[in-house]
């Protein structure tokens, strides 16, 4: 019975390498890309890396009640549970972090809580970097 098994075991086992011969035609595979067969005839330097406004800068702003701009990267994260912006930005905190402490208008109560409807941030403050090339095509001005 066990020489029974192991002959089968081992026939199955052949059999399992048999569907993987190499292709005997060696002809190219044609891929096509969504733009044609364009060939890439140069190679792009690397996009410049935005510089934010130095420590203590505020930006000025385009148009009258613009929430103000962020002056480094918001990469804080905000979620229900917590903001990443409080950590500095928070009436008791500001101060000693010398951050812009949350608006009045933005606070439901004297200890500083921030309401609902302004507790994500980054819906209204962007943050504002120098980018050397134009991001999307903006034609705003301010008269």
């Amino acid at each position: 019975m066990k020489k029974l098994l192991s002959v089968a075991a081992i026939l199955l086992s052949l059999s399992a390498y048999s569907g993987q011969q190499a292709v005997a035609d060696n002809t190219p595979v044609k891929v096509e890309s969504r733009v044609g067969n364009v060939a890439i005839t140069d190679n792009s330097p690397a996009d410049a890396i935005a510089t934010y406004p130095t420590r203590g800068k505020a930006i000025a702003r385009s148009f009258a009640e613009q929430p103000p701009l962020i002056p480094h990267k918001n990469s804080y994260s905000i979620s229900t549970d917590k903001n990443g912006c409080l950590t500095c930005h928070s009436w008791d905190k500001a101060k000693r972090m010398k951050a812009t402490p949350v608006a009045k208008s933005h606070v439901v109560d004297d200890k500083g809580t921030v309401n609902g409807m302004n507790y994500f941030c980054v819906q209204c403050h962007v943050a504002q970097a120098d980018n050397k090339q134009e991001l999307v095509k903006n034609t705003f001005t301010t008269k």
